[in-house]
Formats: C-alpha cells, structure tokens, sequence
C-alpha cells in the first residue's frame, strides 16, 4: 500500500495511466463488455478492478487529469433505444467526475456499435464488476502543467 493512493489503483494500472500522454484514452467497462477481447484485438492490457463503474473512475481520476483541449473528455456508451437518455449508471459516473474533477466536465455519447471501435483505440480497458447494462465510458487523459495544475 502507498500513502494517497486509491487501492484499486495496482502497479499495472498506475504504469498504464502513468505512460499514457496527452489525448489517449482509457476505457472503464462492466461486466458484459467484451473487455479482454478488445484489449487483446488492440494490443492493450486489460486490467480488472473489483468495483463499480463510478468507483474504478474514482481511482483513475484521483491520478489522472481529464482533456480540456476536447469538447467531452467523459463519453459514454449510448442506451441502444434511447440513445439520449442517461442511465443510473450514466449519472452515477458523471456525478463522480464532478466530484472527483470538477463541475466544469461534461459526458458526451458513443453510439453502441461505434463504442466497440473507440475501445479499441485505448491504451487500455478497465473490466468492473458493474452489472447495470451500458456503464461504459471512455475518459481522454489531459495535460498538468509545469505549476502542477491541470491545463
């Protein structure tokens, strides 16, 4: 264990976040996610954390700065027949970011089909335990600057 570190947080996936630069992005997944098969295809790890959606972004955002440079740096995998409504699982991970980042952050969507392909793209995927359906999120790493602050 490590003083100001979340738990969650083990070795591989501090050295995941901690090697990712500006604008890469991770993914944070339930459980139905097809995590390990998407990390695999893309040549990423897949790391698993025992917890929620909100809790593993928790961790994740208590070391990592989110992109101001991006309009929605918190995206969201879209309800397939309500693609504008946000689920429990949605509001959860949002009220975690503002708590977490701050209230300036805003969620934007990935249509189902298209979030498979931008998991893809992740320098890694974060399988949760959580079981609520569509409580899939990309988060877009941002830049501190040379005082320590996020940019």
């Amino acid at each position: 264990m490590l003083l100001g570190l979340d738990p969650l947080l083990g070795g591989d996936l501090l050295k995941t976040l901690r090697d990712m630069g500006h604008g890469d992005s991770i993914c944070v997944v339930d459980c139905n996610f097809p995590a390990h098969e998407i990390a695999r295809r893309a040549g990423v790890p897949c790391h698993a954390l025992a917890t929620d959606t909100p809790g593993a972004a928790r961790a994740i955002l208590s070391v990592m700065p989110l992109d101001s440079f991006v309009d929605t740096p918190v995206r969201r995998m879209e309800v397939t027949a309500t693609p504008d409504e946000l689920s429990e699982a949605h509001r959860e991970l949002l009220a975690t970011v503002h708590e977490v980042a701050g209230k300036e952050w805003r969620m934007g969507s990935i249509e189902r089909f298209a979030f498979y392909e931008e998991a893809a793209k992740c320098a890694a995927v974060v399988a949760t335990l959580d079981r609520r359906g569509y409580a899939c999120f990309i988060l877009t790493k941002g830049v501190i600057g040379p005082d320590g602050k996020i940019v």
